[in-house]
């Protein structure tokens, strides 16, 4: 049986962290900030069964493919979204992205918990033109 678990926290500033460091590290991936100049390499991480970028107009087929109807084609780099998005904010206690942790329950397949994901971050995306 499933329990239930979802939670937002914010990126900020003020508490030390970037949203390319998070980025980074969610997706096992090496982004540079430019704001700081700081490398964060999490490429040898393990355990991300999956990383991808949706914007508000692509759209999830019926097969569960992502249709990338449209969007500039530079927010589908990881690094330059990021980027971009600690650009944006001026202020040294900014909160420049927000995290969200939903648990999904293990008796779904992993083919059913990437459709789930992906129709709740296009949901997200629509809802809030980012």
């Amino acid at each position: 049986m499933a329990i239930y678990h979802m939670s937002m926290k914010p990126v900020a500033r003020g508490s030390g962290r970037s949203a390319v460091a998070a980025s980074a590290y969610r997706a096992a991936d090496r982004l540079e900030n430019v704001r700081d100049g700081m490398v964060h390499d999490f490429s040898r991480r393990h355990g991300v069964e999956h990383a991808e970028i949706i914007l508000p107009n692509d759209t999830v087929a019926a097969n569960g493919a992502v249709v990338h109807d449209a969007g500039p084609e530079w927010a589908r780099d990881r690094s330059a979204l990021w980027n971009a998005a600690e650009l944006a904010e001026r202020r040294k206690d900014a909160r420049v992205a927000r995290e969200i942790e939903v648990a999904l329950p293990h008796e779904l397949s992993a083919e059913q918990r990437l459709s789930l994901t992906r129709d709740f971050a296009q949901a997200l995306a629509r809802q809030y033109g980012v």
